[in-house]
């Protein structure tokens, strides 16, 4: 049974760090893509950041370009991202997702199997 499990979350200041993580379980890690989503108040879903585990190959959303790297830990089945300069309008649900290859990482249709969701509160 798949599972991805996020870290907790946390409230910050404006240009303030968050680090969350998504540890894996139940699937073949290097043949899926673990993607970053969230969901901010009142906003649709949108896909943050991914990577293909396989190679390490990694995809950004233009609001987070230059701001959020996504890593990994092949041996931990683990995937990270680290947030900097956050601001008010990253404040979301971050859920992290597993699902196989495609040509649109970003795209949460794509996707299989989910986390719970963790919250990112980023105050000004």
């Amino acid at each position: 049974q798949a599972q991805l499990i996020e870290s907790a979350g946390g409230s910050v200041q404006t240009g303030g760090s968050l680090k969350l993580s998504c540890t894996t379980s139940g699937f073949t890690y290097n043949l899926y893509y673990i993607g970053w989503f969230r969901r901010g108040p009142g906003k649709e879903r949108e896909g943050v950041a991914a990577i293909w585990t396989n190679t390490g190959r990694t995809s950004y959303a233009e609001p987070v370009k230059g701001r959020f790297t996504i890593s990994q830990d092949s041996d931990k089945k683990t995937v990270y991202l680290q947030m900097n300069s956050l601001k008010p309008e990253d404040t979301a649900m971050y859920y992290c997702a597993a699902g196989p290859y495609s040509s649109n990482p970003l795209e949460a249709s794509h996707y299989n199997y989910w986390g719970q969701g963790t919250q990112v509160t980023v105050s000004s």
